[in-house]
This record gives structure tokens, C-alpha cells and sequence, in this order.
């Protein structure tokens, strides 16, 4: 008799309990949203190799539009920047002869978002740690389109010098980004190749955010965001 009045009494107070909400997803009131997307290489040395990067030069460029419109769709009102790696897109825009710049321009003017190209690493860290004042306006959301290995995102691959990269972040410099800049619960991914195999516990280490690497390499998309591509890929933090 006791053990069932017990039990009773335990429902009624479990039933009084608030139920766990899932962990929400960013809203626009969060803080700040940044894509930051790196440059493609060019075709006239990556059209001879047996694995050729970028045929398209829109590669970065299209899947970071995908995902400024899906942030759209799910933060109304999110206040997103844009940056951009410029001077691979200007080589680029020379070999097509094309107006890559205006084109990315109007991705822009489109969805209405602040576009910064930069030149210098130290123009994305400078942004980060003081675009806005982070003591009131955190990073909320940050994600990389652009080339990568395990150690560093190479904003510049095969455009300057063929197979090479001139302009990079490596997990070395990573401790010149200020612990404190992202909100607590902030996303932080990097849709390119091999950045869960060493950048992304660099990464954790030296901001105190955790931040989602593929584990092998991942395939730019037309008009669907990055995919796994290696056998046994996967994301991790």
C-alpha cells in the first residue's frame, strides 16, 4: 500500500515537470551569421589533371548562396555578412572573361546581405574579433565554403600557382581569434575536405566553440549544400 501511494505520488510530480525542449536552432536575435568563402582555381592548369578542381568557378560561391537562403528560411530576419576571398576571384574572372565580382555582387543585392570581400587572412581574423562590438553582437553561426586540408582552409588553391596555396587560416594562427566572439551555443562548420581529421580540436582548443570537419573529402553540389565523398567519410566535431 505504502510502495503504490509511492508511486503515485512520483507520476503526479513527473507529470507537473516541464517537458526538455530540443536544443533550438539559431534565431535571428542570436548574434551574427557569417559565410566565409574562399576562391577557386583555375581551370586552364586543373582541366589536365586526372582529379581537376572546380570546373565551375560558381562552386563556393553557389553552395554559400544555398545556405544564405536556407539561413533565411529558418532565422527570418538574421543579420548575415558575407565574406569573399577576392583576388581568386578576379584571376578567374580574367581567364573566363566574365564579370565574376558583379555576379557575386548581385548573389548580394539578391538576398540583401552585407558582402566584405577581403585580400589577407588578417582581414577575416580582423573581422571576426571586431566587425561588430562582440560584446553585444556574437557570432551566432559561422561556416566555410572554399579548398582545405586536415591543418588550414587555403582561401587561395591552384589559382596563383598551380597546386599551391598563397593566402590560408591554419589551426597554427588560430589561437589570434578572441575566445568569446561566438555565443555560447553558436554552429560552426567547415563544409570542405579533411577539416575533422585535425582543425577542428584545434579549433575547440583555441575559441571554446566546437566546430562540425568532414572526416575525408566532400563534393561541391549544384543545387544541393556540400555532400560526403570518401569512402567512410563523415562529419565530427
Amino acid at each position: 500500500m505504502r510502495r503504490s501511494l509511492l508511486l503515485l505520488l512520483i507520476i503526479f510530480l513527473t507529470s507537473l515537470a516541464p517537458l526538455r525542449a530540443a536544443d533550438p536552432a539559431p534565431t535571428a536575435a542570436s548574434g551574427e551569421f557569417i559565410i566565409l568563402t574562399g576562391g577557386v582555381s583555375m581551370w586552364v592548369w586543373e582541366k589536365w589533371k586526372a582529379q581537376p578542381h572546380d570546373n565551375w568557378w560558381m562552386n563556393f560561391v553557389r553552395a554559400s548562396r544555398l545556405r544564405i537562403e536556407q539561413i533565411q528560411t529558418e532565422a527570418p530576419g538574421a543579420q548575415i555578412t558575407w565574406l569573399v576571398y577576392r583576388p581568386a576571384y578576379l584571376n578567374r574572372a580574367k581567364q573566363e572573361n566574365n564579370d565574376l565580382l558583379g555576379h557575386i555582387a548581385s548573389v548580394r543585392d539578391a538576398y540583401k546581405v552585407k558582402l566584405i570581400w577581403f585580400d589577407k587572412t588578417e582581414e577575416v581574423i580582423s573581422y571576426l574579433n571586431n566587425g561588430q562590438d562582440r560584446s553585444r553582437v556574437k557570432i551566432a553561426d559561422f561556416e566555410f565554403f572554399g579548398h582545405s586540408n586536415k591543418a588550414c582552409w587555403m582561401f587561395d588553391y591552384s589559382n596563383v600557382i598551380d597546386s599551391a596555396s598563397k593566402a590560408w587560416l591554419h589551426q597554427d594562427d588560430l589561437n589570434k581569434i578572441r575566445r568569446g566572439i561566438f555565443s555560447r551555443d553558436a554552429f560552426v562548420k567547415s563544409w570542405s575536405c579533411h577539416s575533422g581529421e585535425s582543425m577542428t580540436a584545434r579549433w575547440r582548443s583555441a575559441t571554446g566553440v566546437s566546430m562540425i570537419g568532414a572526416v575525408g573529402k566532400t563534393q561541391y553540389m549544384t543545387d544541393e549544400l556540400p555532400i560526403l565523398s570518401s569512402t567512410g567519410g563523415r562529419w565530427t566535431r
